[in-house]
């Protein structure tokens, strides 16, 4: 495992890492926060994102790998997104759902 360490001038006096030194950002292979990436090695998920949102993190995995997706169907489309309740309230950026429902 690799330590990483920053001096008070990198941190900026906020406390928090700057977003190009974010180790979760280079685990996961993403350019920047809410910047979802297609992940074809990995074998249950398609998409991976590092969702942020106030102060808080998360590495969120969405999308079955496995299945196709047919958004250029109009009731395909209806019956996904009644199915996920994407039209009623906006769930959280931290969730699967809300990256879910934004790829339809």
């Amino acid at each position: 495992m690799k330590v990483l360490v920053y001096n008070k001038k990198q941190l900026k006096g906020s406390g928090k890492l700057p977003a190009s030194k974010d180790p979760k950002l280079a685990r996961a292979g993403v350019s920047g926060y809410n910047k979802p990436k297609r992940t074809p090695g990995h074998k249950t998920k398609k998409y991976i994102v590092v969702a942020k949102e106030g102060n808080k993190t998360k590495t969120i995995r969405f999308g079955d790998a496995t299945m196709t997706i047919k958004k250029d169907q109009p009731a395909r489309k209806k019956s996904f997104r009644a199915r996920h309740k994407c039209d009623t309230a906006k769930p959280s950026k931290l969730t699967a759902r809300y990256w879910s429902c934004r790829n339809w």
